[in-house]
C-alpha cells in the first residue's frame, strides 16, 4: 500500500506519515525543503524502528511545490515508480499562516495563503483522483483548522482558506463516494508544531478546556482512524482539546 503526505516534513504531516509507516504503508513525504524532508525521514525511520511491530513500510522524501500542478504531477509519478504501485492514501498537510488584520494584509500574503492552504489541496486531490476512481479505492484526508469553523481576529484570510477547504472536502466526498473513495478533514486547534512555537502556551491554554496544547501524535492517531474507516466520508473531525466550546 502506498501513502502520500504533502507537507510531510511538518509536525502533523510527519506524525501522520509515521502512523502510515507503522501500518505497513510505503509513504512519500513531499515538501519544498529537501533538508527538512531528510530530517523528517530520519525521525520517522527511527521511530518506526523503535516500534514493537516486526515490519513497517519505507519512507521516501520528494521535493515538490504543492502550488505548482506540474511539480505535483512529477512528484506523484516519482512516488508510483519508486514504490511500484498506485497511491492509496493521500494527505494534504501543507499549510502556512500569516496573522494580521485584513487591512494590513498585503496582496502577496493573501495570494500565498490561498495558494498554499486551499488551491494546493485542490491541485493534489485532482492529481490522485483519476487513479483512485478508476480502481474504486482510495482515501483523501485534508488538514484544516478549527478556525475554518469559527473565525478569529487577525486570521481573516487564513480562516477563509480553511473554511473553503471544508466546503471542498464535503463536495468532493459527494462526488466520489460512489467510486468507494473517502474524503475527510481534520480540524486541529493549538498543536505543538513550528506554526505555534512562537505562541505562549500559558496564555492560550486558558481558553482550552483540556488546558494544554495538543501533540502532533494525537492528530496522527485520528488521521489513521479516518484512513482505516471505510464507512466514514465527508466528515470534519475537530481535534482541539475543546477549544471550539469557548469560541
Amino acid at each position: 500500500m502506498t501513502g502520500v503526505v504533502f507537507g510531510g516534513s511538518g509536525g502533523i504531516g510527519r506524525s501522520i506519515a509515521l502512523n502510515l509507516i507503522k501500518n505497513k504503508y510505503n509513504v512519500a513525504i513531499l515538501g519544498r525543503n529537501l533538508e527538512k524532508l531528510h530530517e523528517a525521514q530520519d525521525y520517522i525511520e527511527c521511530e518506526a524502528s523503535a516500534d514493537n511491530s516486526e515490519t513497517h513500510g519505507s519512507v521516501l522524501p520528494v521535493v515538490c511545490d504543492v502550488t505548482d500542478p506540474s511539480t505535483v504531477k512529477n512528484g506523484l509519478q516519482t512516488v508510483e515508480e519508486s514504490f511500484e504501485g498506485n497511491v492509496d492514501v493521500m494527505v494534504n498537510a501543507a499549510g502556512i499562516t500569516r496573522d494580521g488584520l485584513l487591512l494590513r494584509t498585503s496582496p502577496d500574503a493573501i495570494e500565498e495563503l490561498l495558494h498554499t492552504n486551499l488551491l494546493a489541496s485542490i491541485i493534489t486531490s485532482q492529481a490522485v483522483l483519476r487513479g483512485m476512481v478508476k480502481r474504486k479505492k482510495g482515501s483523501i484526508l485534508n488538514i484544516g483548522s478549527v478556525l475554518g469553523l469559527r473565525g478569529n481576529t487577525g486570521s481573516t484570510v487564513y480562516s477563509a482558506t480553511k473554511s473553503g477547504l471544508i466546503g471542498f472536502t464535503k463536495s468532493l466526498a459527494k462526488e466520489v463516494a460512489s467510486k468507494n473513495v473517502s474524503v475527510n478533514l481534520i480540524a486541529p486547534g493549538f498543536i505543538r508544531t513550528d506554526m505555534t512555537k512562537s505562541l505562549s502556551e500559558d496564555q492560550f491554554t486558558k481558553t482550552i478546556p483540556l488546558q494544554r496544547f495538543g501533540d502532533p501524535a494525537e492528530v496522527g492517531n485520528v488521521a489513521m482512524f479516518l484512513i482505516n474507516s471505510t464507512y466514514i466520508t465527508g466528515q470534519v473531525i475537530v481535534v482541539d482539546g475543546g477549544l471550539h466550546l469557548n469560541m
